[in-house]
């Protein structure tokens, strides 16, 4: 009995998906839910599952197809015993491309430019006698007159310059078309742009309390829960507890409306290879330390091992970003539409700073606020900053709500 391979029910916001690549080929056995094929899409890459054991007899889109929900995309035979597939037929290989240009110039008069060719036969001057100068050794019509003019000799050829000398061969390069992550990626982009009056202000934080915090209960907190005590939990947890208190922060636009949400759901950027992502921690103001560190590492692995799915990555009020991560000092993230503002980390560097007159290291961060000047003022944009960094720089402020 044959089987088909659908397209996965697509949500209402994703039009198509492209096929990313086949895991399979004709005449391939398979069995029942092992991956067939990925589906890339504009948020994230959906892995289509074999319905049954069989084998493959038939493949009717090829990788870099746009398919549509519940299009058939291959026929499976089920219960069938593996085949080689069919061998295609051969094809004949291409010719080489010729090289732009020959090692030697072309022999005689006809393979001269019009101009050196009626200089070489008003003068009855054997091209093949004359040095050339040209590109890969072309005579040009300069390097017949200065035959000429030198008694019928080559004219010395001057020292190259670094900047002169010809490529010693062909340079690599190669075209590669975006894909739909990325094309997505960079059409967001340009709509933050277009659409965005995005301002930034930043400030400087000092994580020695912080620090000493982990220090002192990250042992403890990890062999409790499971996992280590991370940085981005600090932020998160204050950012969420600075937005209760500036929702103008947390708000979106619509059109002339302002949205003011009752929730803080904060979406958390995770690179993946094939760019960067914003998973979404729902609630994120009713979540604990513990809860927020395992919700970040379960979507960093579902991330690399594009697992993602559409409802993981949809809504969010408001987004923390971390470039600390690659090294980043200072940066200005780029607010992700329809919210109104970001959160950027940057990495930890030990600082002279003055504390009760005196010079001492502390691990100091730069961090960053871009939002969307048409609803968030400069002034409760910096009063949320400082708010951040009033409770990282006292911790135990977050604890109690303050």
């Amino acid at each position: 009995m044959t089987v088909e391979v659908k397209v996965p029910v697509l949500p209402e916001s994703v039009a198509d998906a492209t096929i990313a690549s086949w895991h399979k080929k004709v005449g391939d056995a398979v069995k029942r839910d092992e991956n067939l094929v990925d589906l890339e899409t504009d948020k994230v890459v959906l892995e289509v599952p074999a319905p049954a054991d069989g084998v493959i007899r038939e493949i009717r889109f090829e990788a870099g197809a746009t398919v549509t929900s519940q299009q058939v995309l291959a026929i499976l035979e089920e219960g069938a015993a593996s085949v080689a597939a069919p061998t295609a037929a051969p094809v004949a290989a291409k010719a080489a491309p010729a090289s732009v240009a020959s090692a030697a110039p072309a022999a005689g008069i006809d393979g001269l430019p019009p101009g050196a060719r009626r200089v070489a036969a008003e003068n009855a001057i054997d091209p093949g006698n004359v040095a050339g100068s040209g590109r890969a050794g072309a005579v040009t019509k300069e390097d017949l007159v200065n035959y000429i003019n030198n008694g019928g000799k080559s004219a010395p050829a001057p020292a190259a310059t670094p900047a002169a000398r010809a490529p010693s061969g062909p340079r690599a390069e190669e075209r590669v078309p975006m894909t739909r992550m990325r094309a997505k990626i960079a059409e967001r982009l340009m709509q933050s742009k277009n659409s965005i009056a995005m301002l930034t202000s930043f400030n400087e934080i000092n994580l020695a309390k912080v620090a000493a915090m982990r220090k002192e209960l990250g042992e403890a907190f990890e062999k409790a829960n499971g996992i280590k005590l991370g940085y981005m939990s600090f932020f998160v947890k204050a950012a969420a507890e600075a937005l209760k208190r500036h929702p103008i922060v947390n708000a979106s636009v619509d059109g002339n409306d302002v949205i003011y949400h009752g929730y803080q759901d904060i979406s958390v950027a995770v690179s993946t290879d094939k760019g960067l992502v914003t998973p979404v921690l729902r609630d994120a103001q009713n979540m604990s330390f513990a809860e927020i560190e395992k919700a970040i590492a379960a979507y960093a692995k579902k991330a690399r091992e594009g697992g993602l799915t559409l409802d993981d990555l949809q809504g969010g009020t408001f987004t923390v970003t971390n470039g600390g991560t690659f090294g980043s000092l200072l940066s200005t993230p780029i607010v992700n539409p329809p919210q109104s503002a970001i959160l950027g980390m940057h990495t930890i560097k030990e600082r002279a700073v003055v504390e009760n007159g005196q010079i001492v290291a502390a691990p100091m961060m730069y961090v960053a606020i871009s939002y969307d000047h048409r609803i968030i003022d400069g002034k409760d944009a910096v009063l949320f900053l400082v708010d951040i960094k009033n409770q990282l720089e006292n911790p135990q402020r977050m604890l109690l709500g303050m």
